[in-house]
This record gives C-alpha cells, structure tokens and sequence, in this order.
C-alpha cells in the first residue's frame, strides 16, 4: 500500500500536530502488516536506553495495535536463537526482516524510526524507481552497519536509505543501526569517528549523507560511490538557461526560470543543496522557526523537481561562450542561450599535513554532529569567528574539553558571543596557529606554532574541529575568463551580471551575507533578470 505521502516529522503547531497524529492512526490502521518489537536488555542494568526505547514504543503503540512489543534480557534463549549479544537491543518484525536498532531512536532519529515504522508495517522499500533497479544487482549478501548519532540532523537520511534497501532486499540485505552514543565501543572498533558512516560487509560504503541512489549504488558496488548519472541518455541538451550548482540560489533560480517559460537545466556535481545540506540547524530561514539543514533542502529540491531536469553527478569542466554557450560536463554537452554560475563556497581548508587523512577520524567541521564522540575528551576549535565561538560553545555544553586556537589576538566573533566564551572559561591561545595535525589511525595530537614568537609546540588531543570561513568556488569562472572582485568573488552588476554576455552568477559565489535567505533571492533575481535579457538582450543594444 502507497504511505499516503506520510513525512517522519511532525507538524509545528498543535492543531496541525493532532491531524498528523490521527493521520498516522489511520495510516497504521490501513497497513497489511504487524510490526513485532523485540527488546533485548541487561536485566541487572536499566540504563536511559533502554527506557528510552520503552517510552518512544510506547508512544506508538497508543497510535496502533499493530505494533507489539516484547522484553527479553541478554541471557534469554530467544537472545541466542537470535544471536543478540548486546544491550540495548531492538530486534524489529524479525519474522520478514534482519533489521535491528544498537541503542534508541531518541532526538534526530526519532523521525528515522517512524519512517522505518511505516517502511515494515507497509511491507514497501518506499525507494525510487532507479534505486530499486540498483538493488536488484546486488548478487550476495550485504550486512549493513549504519553508526548515528541523536544530535546528527542528517544521520537519518543515511539510515533512512539502509532500511529502505533493507525492506526492498531482505533476502539479501541486513541492517544494523548503531548509536555512538550508546555503544562508543562498537564504533571505536570501525573507526567510525564521524557520522553518519555506514559499513557493508565489513567494507566502508559511506561516510556522511548519501542521496539514495548513491547509497544503493555504494551498497551494490561495495565501495564509496561519490556520484549518481541520471539515466537520460542525451548527449547534446538545448536549453534557454543552464544553471551551473544546486544550492539555494541554483533551485530557486531554476524555479523562476522555467516558470517564467523558459527551457531550463540545471547540472550538480555533488549533493544538492550546497553547505545547507551539511547545516545541523537553519534557525534563521523565514516560516521554519527551526528546522534541519538537510529537510530544508530536500524541500527545496522536492520543489524544483516539480519544473527542471536535474542532472546531479555532472562536472562542468568547461565553458564556451558563444552563440550559443556550450557547456561541457563528464558526461554531455549543453547548447544554451545563457549560462547562471550558482557554484557557491564551501569549508576553507588549513591545508596542513594531516587534515585529508584524518578528515573524520577526528578531524571535523561539524561540531553539533560529531560532537557525542568526543565528550570527555580533549579536544582544539579552530577559528575566530561566530562559527568557531558558536560551535566551540556547544561543545563545551556537551561535554568535550575544548580549547579555542585563534591566529590573531582578538576574536572575530560577535560581542556577546565573546563574553559566553570568558564566562565558560574555555581556554583560547591567542596568536596561534595549526601547523601540523598528528595521527596514524586517528587523531592523536596537534603541532601549534605561535605566530608572534615563533616557539613551536605539541598539543595531545582527540579531535580538531575546523570553523575557519568558507573558500568561493571560482575554479571554472576563471578558466572561461570571468572577472573576480578584489575579495575573489565573482564580480557582477546590479543585475547579476558578469562581464561575459549572457553569463550570471548567484548565491554565495558572488560574496555578500551567505545566507540562505540571500542566496536564493539572489538567484530570483538572476532569473528574472535572464528572462527579460532574452527578451530584450542588452548585449545587442551596445553600437
């Protein structure tokens, strides 16, 4: 049965939250499955895991009889004949499935485990149509380990993408979800020291939020795919406008674009929805008075996808002004009267020794998701910004020994958050800087120089989180001959245009506040200013 376009997350109000609940009422009521609960504890230990999972099972069974639940400790036979061997344990509908939750659905993975309700109770995969063409590849068994986190706000789309392969697949596919928090011991054992990691068949798969079809083609292939070819099979596309990025400013341009009639494609390299995707939390966009980076943007695309063709997984590797523009991407050609650079900023880089190898084996740029694992531990923020104070801040709430390395001798950062900083006597050294992160298997220590006497110095910590700015992706406007501004943004005119004729550029790429908000009005801008060039190209007026 179709899920009656059931979301994992409950609406903002009360009214609108007592009609999302008699929805899933009616939604359970009409599902052709029971969903059996098998709960594995320590008889001698009742930890806040294990009475988390009783209360959140609780709040469901008043929404349905179709979910039961059963307690057995670690010591029971039903614990051997289903081989649990650690505690807490959820063992759920193992009649029709191997899928079993290390921990409890508490915070974020709240809506992953009433999604994952809904997915065995319904019997359906609920995965796309290319997603489910993956997994009908997969020609052996795949044991899958997904490690979250309940403060992670994008680990349940990895998680969501494990149970949908394996409600789609049992025959072939197991999951386990593992919560960091509740057993750090069996995440220590994968060097899994970032989150959302997943591991099938005791091989990395993926590390951080995969859309789905590139986690089923990682699950399938066995190793970490980095990117999905839509299955259009046009070597040569024409098109009024083609947009180059999928961030705010990209979808929304591409939105006013085609409904303002214009033909319209819009390539992506990466994962759409730039850093907004990688946000924990947007307090600040208009009509959300907070929510995840991750469902902002799947909004978005969910949105854009109602009027333009995406082409994610496409690299621009170059640009030929012209009549028409030519653009060229791994994998075809786009003729197009105008061209929007949309292709944002993304995490600037120390660029020292030690920071790609260790990048999420302790060294982070997300302090909110990766945070968990290292409380009680010792711990460098680097930066002086509003991000590096914030982050640091949260840290310190959370448990970790944080210390604040700045290179200069005053912060950066916002007054008030200044003033948190002394009040929480968070250590800062002033007039320092990274020069060397240590480590074999993970982090173990930093290399610190002070930049005014020059006296180098060793640091043993756990883990480095990085909040030093963002780099403007300018690569591929360079190469066509696009100016930049004396900050190396892209430059442009009031109307977002750059020096080539029939280029644009929008979103975070052309400097400004780099905000959401910002960016996607931006990039209306720049739509509507394309649609009355082509009707009036003011390229043609010049004598």
């Amino acid at each position: 049965m179709e899920m009656a376009g059931m979301q994992a997350q409950a609406p903002p109000n009360r009214q609108d939250g007592e009609a999302f609940l008699q929805q899933l009422r009616t939604t359970f009521a009409q599902m052709p499955n029971d969903i059996p609960l098998l709960l594995f504890t320590e008889r001698t230990q009742d930890d806040v895991f294990a009475q988390a999972n009783r209360q959140v099972i609780r709040a469901f069974r008043e929404l349905t009889d179709r979910i039961t639940l059963r307690e057995y400790g670690l010591d029971h036979d039903k614990a051997r004949e289903l081989n649990v061997t650690v505690a807490p344990t959820l063992v759920i509908a193992p009649d029709r499935y191997n899928i079993r939750w290390i921990g409890a659905p508490m915070g974020e993975e709240a809506r992953t485990f009433l999604e994952l309700m809904l997915l065995v109770g319904s019997g359906q995969s609920n995965a796309s149509d290319q997603s489910l063409k993956v997994l009908e590849r997969i020609d052996g068994p795949r044991n899958v380990k997904v490690f979250i986190s309940p403060s992670c706000p994008y680990c349940p789309q990895e998680a969501v993408n494990a149970a949908k392969a394996a409600v789609a697949r049992p025959d072939l596919v197991s999951l386990k979800l593992v919560d960091i928090q509740c057993r750090p011991d069996i995440a220590q054992q994968y060097a899994a020291h970032s989150v959302p990691v997943a591991y099938a068949n005791e091989t990395l798969i993926g590390q951080g939020a995969q859309a789905e079809e590139v986690f089923m083609s990682s699950l399938q292939k066995l190793e970490p795919q980095t990117i999905f070819i839509p299955d259009v099979d046009a070597e040569v596309v024409e098109t009024d406008l083609t947009i180059v990025g999928g961030g705010p400013a990209g979808l929304t341009a591409a939105i006013y674009a085609v409904r303002s009639g214009l033909k319209t494609a819009l390539v992506e390299a990466g994962a759409l929805g730039g850093q907004v995707a990688l946000t924990p939390i947007v307090e600040n966009y208009p009509g959300f008075t907070q929510v995840g980076g991750k469902t902002l943007v799947d909004i978005m695309v969910n949105h854009a996808l109602e009027y333009v063709q995406i082409f994610q997984g496409e690299k621009v590797i170059d640009i030929k002004p012209g009549t028409p523009h030519e653009v060229l991407t791994t994998r075809r050609r786009f003729m197009t009267k105008t061209i929007l650079l949309a292709t944002g900023a993304s995490h600037r880089h120390l660029g020292v020794p030690g920071e790609s190898r260790l990048n999420g084996r302790g060294v982070s740029y997300c302090a909110t998701c990766d945070g968990p694992l290292f409380k009680g531990k010792k711990v460098v923020m680097v930066g002086g910004g509003n991000s590096a104070v914030t982050e640091a801040l949260h840290l310190h709430h959370m448990g970790v020994d944080v210390t604040l390395v700045h290179r200069r001798d005053q912060l950066r950062a916002q007054e008030h958050l200044g003033k948190n900083l002394k009040e929480t006597g968070i250590p800062v050294l002033w007039n320092t800087e990274v020069k060397d992160i240590l480590g074999e298997e993970r982090v173990s220590a930093v290399e610190l120089i002070n930049n005014q006497t020059n006296a180098i110095s060793t640091m043993p910590v756990d883990g480095v989180f990085l909040a030093i700015g963002y780099e403007p992706a300018v690569e591929l406007a360079q190469k066509v001959g696009i100016e930049l501004n004396e900050d190396g943004y892209i430059a442009r005119d009031a109307k977002h245009r750059t020096n080539i004729p029939g280029i644009y550029v929008a979103g975070d790429v052309e400097g400004g506040y780099k905000q959401i908000v910002t960016a996607t009005g931006m990039g209306s801008e720049a739509a509507m200013t394309i649609f009355e060039d082509l009707i009036n190209p003011y390229w043609q007026k010049d004598s």
